[in-house]
């Protein structure tokens, strides 16, 4: 691996070797008409100090590489390595090419010249890339502080600038990231608090009754009918939580693995309709399929899933809606596919709340009431079920008038 990496790192200075000699010889034969024997001893002088030097020129340069911890220094060994070959070949060049000493220490001073100045445009580029590093170093630190809106503006245009590019990218997708983690994290906070207290509370009812039935301070028979009826009742609020949490889990898990098959919704709102009747007239509420397309196309879903969107947003319309008004189902074809509607008269849900309907454990103004029913994730459930089958699912509402919730599935 080192003998590789060292070859690569030596075609550099190589190619620039070849490239002078072949400058060299190429400018004295064609420009300068110099003799075939001046030519030939060119070549031999040229070889004869170019390779060695070459060589020695670049293991310090190797050896230089690894000591000095600055690129300022590191470009002033380049280029002063550089001077030196130059001013070792001019010297054995100048055995052919001069006779007079005094135009070698001439030319000599003037490569010297040249090279110092070279040398400190060096310097200048060396400064400019440690600048552009340094800012790079500084934002790097930034971040591994937890500094996330760190970011490094440079102004050249070049590679570092590229790579300051690609840092503040990463830092962006970190930010981002640091939010959906701390949005997540309050979440599940959340979720926790909601699933404690909505398990708390029907258990606290539950443990007092129970203990009052046992202790014999609740001995009529009227009484004691309805303790385990209300019993019954909490107990069957516990289950539908826990199977709700259960649905939801594997819904969340994005990995969900649908049965698909041809749907005719019409089919659906039907038993739906017929379903949730019974509860609809319990509340005074008037339950009716408004207009139904007979030539809706068919849609590739679980049809169980989907019947369970219906029986939560007709569950959620007949819980906020008074006796006296109604609930109307509609489905038609949209460009999307197939859209329903389920339309109440109900309160309507105030601006404020409309876009936290879908949350999980929401319940509005009352969010920890159980007046209205329910354990606070049908909406929720019935999101995620429609995303799952590549489908949006929305809500209008207006204070006083009444809610309509829709959703649309496409047909391929």
């Amino acid at each position: 691996m080192n003998a590789r990496i060292n070859l690569k790192t030596i075609w550099p200075p190589l190619l620039g070797l070849v490239g002078a000699f072949l400058t060299a010889v190429a400018v004295a034969g064609y420009i300068m008409q110099a003799p075939m024997d001046d030519l030939k001893a060119l070549v031999q002088f040229l070889l004869t100090s170019s390779v060695p030097s070459l060589l020695i020129g670049y293991l310090v340069f190797v050896m230089g590489r690894k000591w000095l911890s600055s690129i300022r220094y590191k470009v002033l060994l380049a280029y002063g390595l550089g001077v030196v070959i130059t001013l070792v070949n001019v010297y054995v060049t100048s055995q052919l090419m001069f006779v007079s000493p005094h135009d070698f220490l001439l030319l000599g001073l003037l490569l010297l010249f040249a090279g110092i100045l070279s040398a400190s445009f060096g310097y200048l580029l060396a400064s400019s890339m440690t600048q552009s590093l340094s800012l790079l170093q500084q934002g790097a630190q930034k971040i591994a502080a937890g500094n996330f809106s760190a970011r490094v503006k440079i102004e050249e245009v070049d590679e570092l600038a590229d790579v300051a590019q690609a840092f503040n990218k990463m830092a962006d997708e970190l930010q981002q990231s640091f939010a959906r983690q701390k949005t997540l994290e309050q979440a599940r906070r959340d979720l926790i608090a909601a699933v404690s207290h909505d398990l708390r509370t029907p258990l606290t009812s539950i443990r007092a009754m129970i203990e009052a039935l046992a202790d014999g301070m609740v001995t009529d028979p009227t009484d004691v009918q309805r303790y385990y009826g209300t019993i019954r009742s909490q107990i069957e609020n516990l289950s539908n939580l826990i199977n709700d949490l259960f649905e939801l889990s594997k819904l969340e898990t994005e990995h969900v693995q649908l049965q698909l098959e041809p749907v005719d919704l019409n089919d659906l709102l039907s038993d739906v309709l017929e379903t949730m009747q019974v509860q609809a007239r319990a509340k005074g509420v008037l339950l009716r399929g408004g207009v139904f397309s007979e030539d809706l196309p068919l849609i590739p879903a679980e049809p169980a899933k989907i019947q369970r969107v219906l029986y939560n947003l007709v569950q959620n319309a007949v819980q906020h809606t008074s006796a006296g008004n109604a609930i109307t189902l509609t489905a038609k074809t949209t460009p999307d596919g197939v859209q329903v509607d389920v339309i109440d008269t109900g309160e309507g849900i105030t601006p404020a709340d409309v876009p936290h309907v879908f949350d999980q454990f929401f319940r509005g103004e009352r969010s920890r009431s159980r007046e209205t029913g329910g354990t606070g994730l049908g909406l929720a459930i019935a999101k995620r079920i429609v995303e799952a089958h590549q489908g949006r699912i929305w809500v209008d509402s207006q204070v006083g008038q009444g809610t309509q919730f829709s959703f649309v599935l496409p047909t391929s």
